[in-house]
């Protein structure tokens, strides 16, 4: 069983940074990509981002805008979500999914992290 583990939330002002870990542990792990999802009060879960481990490739929701930056430690399986210049409508909760093949949906997930952007 492969469990993810996140950290690295908490409460910024807007125009601060914080730095998202998700952590992927168990048997015989094998990761085909990772993602970031964020889910705000009283809206869908939406997809924020996600790394492919073979060769790093990036893709990146259009909200994103370049304020955010997604990076992996391959050896450790560990994927980072750098957050900059942080709006409060990028409060939510923060979760990390992790999929074994590329027609696979995501299997597994972290159980999230707040993060709470003040003005």
């Amino acid at each position: 069983q492969v469990q993810l583990v996140e950290s690295g939330g908490g409460l910024v002002q807007a125009g601060g940074s914080l730095r998202l870990s998700c952590a992927a542990s168990g048997r015989a792990v094998r990761i085909y990509d990772m993602g970031w999802f964020r889910q705000a009060p009283g809206k869908e879960r939406a997809f924020v981002g996600k790394i492919r481990w073979s060769d790093a490739d990036i893709y990146y929701a259009d909200f994103v805008k370049g304020r955010f930056i997604i990076s992996g430690d391959f050896v450790k399986n560990t994927m980072y979500l750098q957050m900059d210049s942080l709006k409060p409508e990028d409060t939510a909760v923060y979760s990390c999914a992790l999929r074994s093949s590329r027609l696979a949906s995501y299997e597994f997930w972290g159980q999230g992290t707040q993060v709470t952007v003040s003005s």
